[in-house]
């Protein structure tokens, strides 16, 4: 060859390398300045002790996070979302090689080792991937052609019901690229590219290789965009789901935690003697916006599947009542992207007029709640929809003193007969004297 030709070469793949090292640099800038940003805005929420019993969390981390435990409710739909999650992390073990293969200028440089083990990973991807392909499929027909109630719900038009899509066409595309990326490599037989190869004979054999080295692009590029696109979609539950099972609350299910400062109030109402003289100011009730609520609450946000299990399983939705917790969610994690954009811009946050309450939540959604606590137990990903609905419900009340006629009479019996009913204490086994 001559020297001219083999400097060419030389200095394509010097470029290559350089190009691929540049492209993998800024997508892992971008993913961590994102990922650093999301930290920062579940940060922002108040702390709470979520760290006892960690022997029963970390059950929850491989049975309801890893083992997909509630998703198995419905095993034909669960199967089918391992495949596509499992399937997915472990084909992206092959990034390995293609991160080597482009910072090395080699072609499948794991091969050179691993020898029989090699062909028995790529066959193994290889199945995953027409598996994932196939499950992708019917996830899409499932949301466009099926149409099933929980994924044309109103809550989703617009952005959230794009996101849907748009992550499952990537799969699909990137799927696709994987397996013709291998069969234009004429040099391997996989067991699933094997049999697309019949249908590139008529490329010669420099043709194929540019066709492997621009699906190789493709495929790459694809994952960095996958990986940046997922901070702004609701599939960054793929990574939220471990720590969120983690810390998900161990309390019963209807036991709810009561405030410091109002079981003060109640016990000086009674004892007047025990109330200090210099008292503080009592804590704020309630949440009126997302700083207000727990860093858990926060997460919860970002950690939602959108999957609409939630709202099916809602008394209050199932009766046409404004309330979704799904929304719920939504809604709480707009209102903290809102605020997280408000805190890069002006450094700190700068009240801009709005609140969670109100502006994102509205009363009618908040009164139609029953506390039956259906959302969270169906959740794949233990989010409490309930605990949000509560505290902006308590804060409406306490705060705003906003509540229906026929509430304020059961709370103004509670603080004056100490039951919700209009009997005194002295009087109320005078019924037991009734014939």
């Amino acid at each position: 060859m001559e020297p001219n030709r083999i400097f060419q070469i030389h200095n394509m793949a010097y470029l290559s390398e350089l190009l691929f090292g540049l492209t993998t640099a800024i997508a892992l800038y971008l993913f961590s300045k994102k990922l650093l940003a999301i930290k920062r805005n579940i940060s922002i929420g108040k702390d709470i002790d979520l760290t006892d019993q960690p022997i029963r969390r970390w059950k929850n981390v491989f049975l309801l996070a890893l083992g997909q435990k509630k998703m198995f409710r419905n095993p034909l739909v669960a199967f089918l979302h391992i495949i596509v999650y499992v399937g997915f992390i472990i084909i992206n073990i092959e990034l390995l090689e293609i991160i080597a293969d482009g910072t090395t200028g080699h072609h499948r440089l794991f091969s050179n080792f691993l020898g029989i083990f090699y062909n028995f990973l790529i066959n193994s991807f290889e199945i995953l991937a027409a598996l994932v392909l196939i499950a992708c499929i019917v996830f899409f027909s499932r949301r466009n052609i099926i149409q099933l109630k929980r994924f044309i719900s109103k809550d989703l038009n617009g952005w959230p019901r794009s996101d849907a899509n748009a992550i499952l066409i990537t799969e699909i595309v990137l799927m696709s690229l994987f397996l013709l990326m291998n069969s234009a490599d004429t040099k391997t037989n996989f067991i699933i590219s094997s049999h697309i190869q019949p249908l590139l004979k008529g490329f010669t054999e420099s043709q194929l290789s540019t066709i492997e080295h621009i699906t190789w692009w493709l495929h790459i590029l694809g994952i960095y965009a996958f990986m940046n696109y997922l901070p702004y979609s609701k599939h960054l539950h793929i990574i939220l789901a471990f720590p969120n099972a983690y810390y998900a609350s161990l309390l019963p299910k209807g036991e709810m935690h009561n405030m410091k400062s109002i079981q003060n109030e109640v016990l000086y109402a009674m004892q007047p003697e025990l109330a200090p003289t210099n008292a503080p100011n009592s804590d704020k009730f309630g949440a009126k916006d997302v700083m207000d609520l727990s860093w858990k609450n926060l997460m919860d946000a970002y950690s939602c599947t959108e999957c609409g299990r939630c709202s099916s399983a809602c008394p209050a939705n199932s009766t046409g009542k404004l309330l979704s917790p799904r929304k719920i969610m939504m809604s709480t994690r707009d209102r903290l992207e809102e605020v997280g954009k408000n805190m890069d811009t002006n450094k700190q946050f700068i009240d801009d007029g709005k609140s969670l309450l109100h502006d994102y939540i509205s009363v009618e959604e908040l009164r139609a709640c029953t506390t039956c606590n259906a959302c969270v137990e169906e959740c794949p990903v233990s989010i409490s929809p309930l605990d949000i609905i509560m505290e902006l419900r308590r804060s409406l009340i306490m705060e705003e003193s906003n509540a229906p006629s026929e509430w304020n009479g059961m709370f103004s019996n509670i603080e004056n007969n100490f039951a919700p009913w209009k009997f005194s204490p002295d009087e109320r086994d005078a019924w037991t004297a009734q014939s």
